[in-house]
Protein backbone atom coordinates (compact mmCIF):
# COMPACT_ATOMS: atom_id res chain seq x y z
CA UNK A 1 0.00 0.00 0.00
CA UNK A 2 1.35 3.44 -0.94
CA UNK A 3 1.28 5.73 2.12
CA UNK A 4 2.11 9.41 2.60
CA UNK A 5 2.81 10.24 6.24
CA UNK A 6 4.95 12.18 8.64
CA UNK A 7 7.57 10.13 10.45
CA UNK A 8 9.96 10.75 13.36
CA UNK A 9 13.34 9.03 13.03
CA UNK A 10 14.00 6.79 16.01
CA UNK A 11 17.21 5.09 14.87
CA UNK A 12 19.33 4.33 11.82
CA UNK A 13 21.74 1.45 11.42
CA UNK A 14 24.30 1.06 8.66
CA UNK A 15 23.76 -2.16 6.73
CA UNK A 16 26.75 -3.60 4.90
CA UNK A 17 28.74 -0.83 3.20
CA UNK A 18 26.20 1.32 1.43
CA UNK A 19 22.74 0.93 2.93
CA UNK A 20 20.74 1.86 6.02
CA UNK A 21 17.97 0.33 8.10
CA UNK A 22 15.92 3.17 9.52
CA UNK A 23 13.34 2.83 12.28
CA UNK A 24 10.66 5.53 12.30
CA UNK A 25 7.59 6.28 14.37
CA UNK A 26 5.01 7.18 11.73
CA UNK A 27 1.86 9.20 12.14
CA UNK A 28 -0.12 6.76 9.99
CA UNK A 29 1.03 3.34 11.19
CA UNK A 30 3.10 3.60 14.35
CA UNK A 31 6.54 1.99 14.33
CA UNK A 32 7.99 1.05 10.94
CA UNK A 33 11.43 -0.06 9.78
CA UNK A 34 12.68 0.87 6.32
CA UNK A 35 15.51 -0.32 4.09
CA UNK A 36 17.39 2.52 2.35
CA UNK A 37 19.37 0.99 -0.49
CA UNK A 38 22.67 2.64 -1.48
CA UNK A 39 22.29 5.44 1.06
CA UNK A 40 26.04 6.09 0.97
CA UNK A 41 26.82 5.54 -2.67
CA UNK A 42 25.20 8.30 -4.70
CA UNK A 43 25.83 11.97 -5.24
CA UNK A 44 22.95 12.73 -2.91
CA UNK A 45 24.37 10.53 -0.11
CA UNK A 46 25.05 13.42 2.28
CA UNK A 47 21.52 14.72 1.80
CA UNK A 48 20.03 11.25 2.23
CA UNK A 49 21.87 10.45 5.45
CA UNK A 50 21.09 13.93 6.84
CA UNK A 51 17.41 13.00 6.73
CA UNK A 52 17.98 10.21 9.22
CA UNK A 53 19.51 12.09 12.14
CA UNK A 54 17.96 11.25 15.54
CA UNK A 55 14.40 12.59 15.91
CA UNK A 56 14.31 14.28 12.49
CA UNK A 57 10.72 14.90 11.40
CA UNK A 58 10.16 13.63 7.87
CA UNK A 59 7.38 13.57 5.37
CA UNK A 60 7.62 10.33 3.44
CA UNK A 61 5.92 8.49 0.67
CA UNK A 62 6.46 4.78 1.25
CA UNK A 63 5.34 1.30 0.31
CA UNK A 64 3.89 -0.40 3.38
CA UNK A 65 3.43 -4.12 2.84
CA UNK A 66 2.53 -4.63 6.52
CA UNK A 67 4.01 -8.12 6.54
CA UNK A 68 6.52 -7.62 9.35
CA UNK A 69 9.35 -7.08 6.86
CA UNK A 70 11.37 -3.97 6.03
CA UNK A 71 9.39 -1.33 4.15
CA UNK A 72 10.75 0.98 1.43
CA UNK A 73 10.66 4.72 0.86
CA UNK A 74 9.58 6.18 -2.48
CA UNK A 75 10.09 9.84 -1.59
CA UNK A 76 11.57 11.57 1.49
CA UNK A 77 11.79 15.17 2.59
CA UNK A 78 12.20 17.02 5.86
CA UNK A 79 8.75 18.03 7.07
CA UNK A 80 10.26 20.70 9.33
CA UNK A 81 14.02 21.20 9.06
CA UNK A 82 15.57 21.79 12.49
CA UNK A 83 17.39 25.10 12.89
CA UNK A 84 19.41 24.29 16.02
CA UNK A 85 19.18 20.63 17.03
CA UNK A 86 22.00 19.33 14.82
CA UNK A 87 24.34 22.28 15.41
CA UNK A 88 23.96 22.73 19.18
CA UNK A 89 26.01 20.13 21.10
CA UNK A 90 23.64 20.10 24.08
CA UNK A 91 20.55 19.70 21.92
CA UNK A 92 22.09 17.08 19.66
CA UNK A 93 23.17 15.06 22.72
CA UNK A 94 19.65 15.26 24.17
CA UNK A 95 18.20 14.18 20.82
CA UNK A 96 20.52 11.16 20.62
CA UNK A 97 19.64 10.21 24.20
CA UNK A 98 15.87 10.53 23.68
CA UNK A 99 15.97 8.62 20.41
CA UNK A 100 17.75 5.77 22.17
CA UNK A 101 15.19 5.69 24.98
CA UNK A 102 12.32 5.70 22.47
CA UNK A 103 14.04 2.93 20.50
CA UNK A 104 13.58 0.72 23.58
CA UNK A 105 10.17 2.00 24.67
CA UNK A 106 7.98 2.72 21.61
CA UNK A 107 6.90 -0.70 20.39
CA UNK A 108 3.53 -0.06 18.83
CA UNK A 109 3.21 -1.22 15.26
CA UNK A 110 -0.13 0.52 14.98
CA UNK A 111 -1.36 4.09 14.77
CA UNK A 112 -0.92 6.23 17.90
CA UNK A 113 -1.56 9.71 16.62
CA UNK A 114 -1.74 11.26 20.09
CA UNK A 115 1.82 10.12 20.87
CA UNK A 116 3.04 11.26 17.47
CA UNK A 117 1.49 14.72 17.87
CA UNK A 118 2.95 15.06 21.36
CA UNK A 119 6.46 14.19 20.16
CA UNK A 120 6.24 16.44 17.11
CA UNK A 121 5.04 19.40 19.19
CA UNK A 122 7.75 18.78 21.81
CA UNK A 123 10.52 18.59 19.20
CA UNK A 124 9.41 21.78 17.47
CA UNK A 125 9.45 23.57 20.84
CA UNK A 126 12.89 22.10 21.55
CA UNK A 127 14.30 23.41 18.28
CA UNK A 128 13.08 26.97 18.85
CA UNK A 129 14.05 27.53 22.50
CA UNK A 130 17.42 28.05 24.13
CA UNK A 131 16.73 26.97 27.72
CA UNK A 132 16.26 23.20 27.44
CA UNK A 133 18.01 21.72 30.49
CA UNK A 134 14.86 19.87 31.64
CA UNK A 135 13.47 19.03 28.20
CA UNK A 136 14.48 15.36 28.25
CA UNK A 137 13.01 14.84 31.73
CA UNK A 138 9.68 16.48 30.89
CA UNK A 139 9.45 14.69 27.53
CA UNK A 140 10.11 11.24 28.97
CA UNK A 141 7.66 11.72 31.82
CA UNK A 142 4.91 13.18 29.62
CA UNK A 143 5.41 10.40 27.06
CA UNK A 144 4.27 7.88 29.66
CA UNK A 145 0.74 9.30 29.23
CA UNK A 146 0.72 7.79 25.75
CA UNK A 147 2.72 4.68 26.61
CA UNK A 148 0.23 3.70 29.30
CA UNK A 149 1.96 4.25 32.65
CA UNK A 150 1.66 7.92 33.58
CA UNK A 151 1.81 8.39 37.38
CA UNK A 152 -1.39 8.91 39.35
CA UNK A 153 -1.94 12.39 40.74
CA UNK A 154 -0.18 12.99 44.07
CA UNK A 155 -2.04 13.84 47.23
CA UNK A 156 -0.90 16.79 49.31
CA UNK A 157 0.53 14.70 52.11
CA UNK A 158 1.81 11.60 50.30
CA UNK A 159 5.46 11.11 51.25
CA UNK A 160 6.46 8.37 48.83
CA UNK A 161 5.99 7.36 45.20
CA UNK A 162 5.52 3.66 44.51
CA UNK A 163 7.15 2.86 41.17
CA UNK A 164 5.45 -0.43 40.24
CA UNK A 165 1.86 0.78 40.64
CA UNK A 166 2.67 4.39 39.72
CA UNK A 167 0.89 5.83 42.78
CA UNK A 168 1.77 8.07 45.70
CA UNK A 169 1.42 6.69 49.21
CA UNK A 170 2.54 7.03 52.82
CA UNK A 171 4.12 3.57 52.90
CA UNK A 172 7.78 2.83 52.29
CA UNK A 173 8.69 -0.36 50.39
CA UNK A 174 11.43 -1.69 48.13
CA UNK A 175 9.91 -0.07 45.03
CA UNK A 176 9.13 3.34 46.58
CA UNK A 177 11.09 6.58 46.42
CA UNK A 178 12.24 8.19 49.64
CA UNK A 179 10.77 11.52 50.75
CA UNK A 180 13.38 13.68 49.06
CA UNK A 181 13.12 11.78 45.77
CA UNK A 182 9.33 11.92 45.94
CA UNK A 183 9.44 15.68 46.48
CA UNK A 184 11.66 16.09 43.42
CA UNK A 185 9.40 13.84 41.37
CA UNK A 186 6.31 15.84 42.34
CA UNK A 187 8.05 19.02 41.18
CA UNK A 188 8.86 17.40 37.85
CA UNK A 189 5.24 16.30 37.40
CA UNK A 190 4.18 19.94 37.63
CA UNK A 191 6.58 21.22 34.97
CA UNK A 192 5.78 22.28 31.42
CA UNK A 193 8.26 22.93 28.63
CA UNK A 194 8.15 26.68 29.22
CA UNK A 195 8.64 26.39 33.00
CA UNK A 196 11.80 27.82 34.58
CA UNK A 197 14.63 25.55 33.43
CA UNK A 198 16.74 26.48 36.46
CA UNK A 199 14.29 24.94 38.92
CA UNK A 200 16.65 21.98 39.49
CA UNK A 201 20.33 21.85 40.33
CA UNK A 202 22.59 19.60 38.28
CA UNK A 203 22.58 17.00 41.04
CA UNK A 204 18.78 17.07 41.29
CA UNK A 205 18.51 16.69 37.53
CA UNK A 206 20.76 13.62 37.70
CA UNK A 207 18.61 12.14 40.47
CA UNK A 208 15.46 12.73 38.45
CA UNK A 209 16.94 11.16 35.34
CA UNK A 210 17.73 8.00 37.30
CA UNK A 211 14.21 7.98 38.75
CA UNK A 212 12.56 8.38 35.33
CA UNK A 213 14.70 5.67 33.72
CA UNK A 214 14.01 3.35 36.66
CA UNK A 215 10.30 4.06 36.20
CA UNK A 216 10.53 3.08 32.52
CA UNK A 217 12.41 -0.09 33.49
CA UNK A 218 9.67 -1.07 35.97
CA UNK A 219 6.97 -0.74 33.31
CA UNK A 220 8.61 -1.92 30.09
CA UNK A 221 9.86 -5.49 29.81
CA UNK A 222 13.36 -5.63 28.42
CA UNK A 223 13.96 -1.89 28.68
CA UNK A 224 17.66 -1.11 28.24
CA UNK A 225 19.63 1.75 29.74
CA UNK A 226 20.71 4.13 26.95
CA UNK A 227 24.38 3.87 26.01
CA UNK A 228 24.33 7.64 25.51
CA UNK A 229 23.45 8.23 29.18
CA UNK A 230 27.07 8.87 30.19
CA UNK A 231 27.48 11.40 27.38
CA UNK A 232 24.35 13.22 28.50
CA UNK A 233 25.61 13.35 32.09
CA UNK A 234 28.91 14.75 30.83
CA UNK A 235 27.13 17.53 28.92
CA UNK A 236 25.19 18.57 32.01
CA UNK A 237 28.06 18.16 34.50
Amino acid sequence: MRITTKAIVISSLKYQEKSLIVKCFTQSDGLKSYFVHNAFSSRSAARKTAYFQPLSILEVEANHKNKGTLETFKEIRLATPFATVSSDVVKSTIAIFLSEVFHHSIREEERNEALFEFLETALLWFDTHDEVANFHLITLLQATKFLGFYPASPTNHSRHFEMVEGVFSDSLAVSTLDENETHLFKRLLGLKFDSDQKIFSGNERSQLLKIVLDYYAFHLDGFKRPKSLDVLKEVFS
